[in-house]
């Protein structure tokens, strides 16, 4: 449990799911500034705030006192809230956590943004929010400076209206946009669709969910050695993102059950209406917005199909990786498979044989590689 020191109080903050490495914070140096400035700035009595992905719940936290509505897309960003409430004995009466596809309700005073790392989101985001802005609405941004470009700014300018930065302050900034109410809302791109190659398939894709234009090449390699197995009644799709792999094993394996796993709310919408755009009932599936296999029943399923994330946010390492295999192990039944896709240098070879004890190369190109391995 790390200290976490504002204007606002001291409060005990740990990242969800922890994490063995101490040197990951629940907070950074953004976060810090913008509680700096609400403090300072503050006027309202009671204002209503709204914050968007609020990734650990530092800033909800720290702003417990106030009507808070927190909109994140991701299910851990979601739990971090609720767990470091709970750590720090707060009341959560004041607390509202939507996802970003939820419904919001309300005018707020403040809107406060941690600039996501994928500017279709952001996009999404603030064309969700636009009709709900006043003119009197104060709308800040932050971001570490290295994740404010001039297309985020133009963002802001384009949806919102007017857009000025701060100075850096230890590598963080902040940015203000006046709401321009002679700027007519303009509606979200996303969800946007293609067609999946070599097939009829129309693939349905929120704002964040990844590769969202067209199909990635490490998907592309694992969709042609995707398996075809008469004791595969269970399959899970864990890491689904828009569900096409989830998808496609169930073309191959008509009368398994599927279930999709995503931690992103965006990524198992996506799934669910690509799965039933696809079968229109006829196969069945179930979607789920989980860490990981939390949910599933041990000794569950006869195949797992994962395309782990080497990223949590903005951190970059093999722990998510880690915990999907770990816990891969626990749902799959004996003789059970679990199928990897990987980029090569990651060596997820290793970590399965540890865990599992075998791994067999099932294909690969010059930078991806699909592996399996058998729960013994």
């Amino acid at each position: 449990m790390q200290q976490f020191q504002v204007p606002q109080g001291h409060f005990s903050l740990q990242r969800y799911p922890v994490d063995a490495n101490p040197s990951l914070r629940a907070w950074d140096a953004a976060d810090e500034l913008i509680l700096k400035h609400v403090d300072e700035q503050l006027t309202h009595p009671d204002p209503g705030i709204w914050i968007y992905n609020d990734s650990f719940g530092a800033l909800s936290v720290a702003l417990n006192n106030y009507s808070v509505q927190a909109i994140s897309d991701s299910y851990l960003a979601h739990r971090s809230i609720d767990n470091n409430y709970c750590d720090n004995h707060l009341v959560t009466d004041s607390l509202t956590v939507k996802s970003s596809i939820e419904t919001l309700e309300g005018t707020p005073d403040i809107v406060l943004i941690k600039v996501p790392k994928t500017l279709a989101l952001l996009e999404d985001q603030l064309c969700r929010l636009r009709p709900f802005l006043t003119a009197q609405t104060q709308v800040i941004g932050a971001a570490m400076v290295r994740h404010i470009h001039s297309s985020t700014l133009s963002l802001f300018e384009r949806i919102i209206g007017p857009t000025k930065t701060s100075l850096a302050t230890k590598k963080a900034r902040l940015i203000f946009s006046t709401p321009d109410m002679e700027i007519k809302p303009s509606k979200s791109p996303y969800p946007n669709s293609y067609t999946l190659e070599g097939t009829k398939h129309q693939i349905i894709n929120h704002a964040n969910v990844f590769s969202r234009q067209k199909l990635d090449i490490g998907t592309r390699l694992f969709l042609q050695h995707l398996p075809v197995s008469a004791t595969a009644q269970s399959i899970i799709d864990l890491g689904c993102g828009n569900g096409i792999v989830g998808l496609i094993a169930s073309e191959r394996n008509p009368s398994a059950q599927l279930k999709f796993i995503d931690e992103s709310y965006m990524a198992v919408a996506s799934a669910k209406q690509n799965f039933e755009n696809a079968f229109n009932g006829q196969h069945k599936a179930t979607f789920v917005v989980d860490n990981c296999l939390d949910k599933t029943d041990s000794d569950s399923a006869d195949l797992i199909l994962n395309n782990p994330p080497f990223h949590q946010q903005q951190a970059i390492g093999d722990h998510i990786a880690l915990q999907m295999f770990r816990q891969s192990h626990r749902v799959l039944r004996q003789k059970g498979e679990l199928w990897v896709i990987g980029n090569r240098h990651l060596g997820y070879h290793k970590r399965l044989k540890q865990i599992f004890g075998n791994c067999t190369r099932v294909a690969s190109n010059s930078k991806f590689v699909i592996l399996k391995t058998t729960k013994l």
